[in-house]
């Protein structure tokens, strides 16, 4: 047996103890992960600077050294969802579904741990911790495997995490970092004996080749190619600022909206305003036809940048004939991750809400509160696009599969 399988089998043996652990052994040792984060902070700032410096050396994109910084406003954050992951109520054990049979016997559908859960992810050293968190308050033992420019702020960071389980009587083995290039992810992806699911967090690129290469179901979304809409009923001020705020609170991640589209009766008016503080931002703008007639200086945007997830201060608008050209824009050139419409018209917007076909639909708010956290899961360990099993942000529930419990007292089928 392979070193890899070996980590792998380990990790199996701990997620059976973990279906002994009770809720509270579980919560104690999710809030010990996030003290011990705080209380070694410094070893954590000082490994994730060595990554950083070398990440500079490798030009590393804008996007991705964002996600890879850690500070001592992040620590704390992550710290802080740690915190509430333990204070949730354990998934474990829910009854989804309670009904008794013409024969007498009870059946339920309860909630249960779905096993060992392989996280791939770049750049982002804080999934380390979200990750561990989640899974293990939904009973499951999980695998991290990190991209190498995180290398050693992950390795701390899980130090950190392991030291917390064992000292709450939980196997460490429940959370394991895994070291090791692409060909350790390519023995990893073939360990279906062991290993459940597997949920990747990165590009577009390894998002394809960790479904292609797989033998275990897949979570994922590939990418963010997030839209607002501004509706001929959108209040002014707000359209201005959830507009500015979806595009560059945070433009390299995946919830940041990526393109523009507004209704042509308020697009003369309105449209100046929005892109007068886009650009003031930063934000370089592409626009169709339409939008360029009303913007000095407008790129053309190409048929490839109504599919494009720039992750950069770029955005892409387009000025549509009414609501149902909107909704037909997203679904035909959309992620399914998120979509956003501003309106004072609540017809309009329970259209868009119920017909964009999207993991995330929203109402006068912005993009970027696609998230976990925001949606009082603690943190996610991913946004599935995915139709089956989980959509959206996943939260500890999400980490967990149903199966039947059925109660007799000598019952025989006849």
């Amino acid at each position: 047996m392979s070193q890899v399988e070996d980590l792998a089998k380990r990790s199996r043996e701990a997620s059976i103890l973990l279906r002994r652990a009770t809720p509270g052994s579980k919560s104690a040792a999710i809030k010990a992960m996030g003290a011990r984060l705080k209380s070694r902070l410094p070893d954590i700032l000082e490994a994730n600077k060595a990554d950083v410096d070398q990440a500079k050396t490798e030009r590393l994109s804008d996007a991705k050294m964002d996600r890879l910084r850690l500070d001592e406003k992040r620590i704390d954050e992550v710290a802080k969802a740690l915190e509430a992951v333990g204070s949730q109520p354990d998934p474990v054990g829910k009854v989804f579904d309670e009904r008794k049979a013409p024969s007498g016997i009870i059946c339920k559908r309860v909630r249960v741990p779905i096993g060992v859960i392989l996280m791939i992810f770049e750049s982002r050293p804080n999934v380390t911790a979200e990750a561990a968190a989640l899974c293990l308050r939904a009973g499951n033992s999980v695998l991290l495997k990190g991209g190498h420019e995180a290398a050693r702020t992950n390795r701390m960071i899980a130090t950190c995490l392991q030291g917390a389980v064992a000292q709450e009587g939980l196997p460490s083995d429940a959370v394991q970092m895994v070291e090791g290039g692409h060909e350790t992810v390519d023995e990893l992806l073939l360990l279906d004996r062991w290993i459940d699911l597997v949920i990747p967090r990165g590009g577009e690129g390894l998002i394809r080749s960790v479904v292609e290469k797989a033998r275990m179901p897949v979570i994922k979304h590939y990418k963010g190619n997030c839209h607002v809409y501004v509706d001929e009923m959108a209040d002014p001020i707000m359209a201005r600022t959830v507009v500015l705020n979806a595009k560059t609170q945070r433009p390299g991640t995946c919830n940041a909206a990526e393109k523009l589209l507004i209704h042509e009766r308020v697009a003369e008016k309105l449209l100046p305003q929005i892109a007068e503080r886009l650009l003031k931002a930063g934000v370089k703008l592409r626009g169709d036809d339409a939008a360029r007639r009303l913007i000095k200086d407008m790129k053309v945007a190409t048929e490839q940048d109504w599919t494009e997830e720039y992750l950069d201060l770029i955005m892409s608008v387009k000025v549509v004939k009414d609501l149902d050209e909107a909704i037909r824009h997203i679904n035909t050139y959309g992620s399914a991750h998120t979509d956003a419409i501003v309106t004072g018209n609540e017809m309009t917007a329970r259209r868009f809400l119920n017909e964009v076909d999207s993991s995330s639909v929203m109402w006068n708010c912005s993009t970027r509160l696609a998230d976990g956290g925001q949606y009082g899961l603690g943190a996610e360990i991913g946004i599935s696009t995915e139709r089956l099993h989980a959509r959206g942000p996943m939260g500890a529930e999400e980490l967990t599969c149903l199966k039947w419990v059925v109660t007799g007292n000598g019952q025989l089928r006849q």
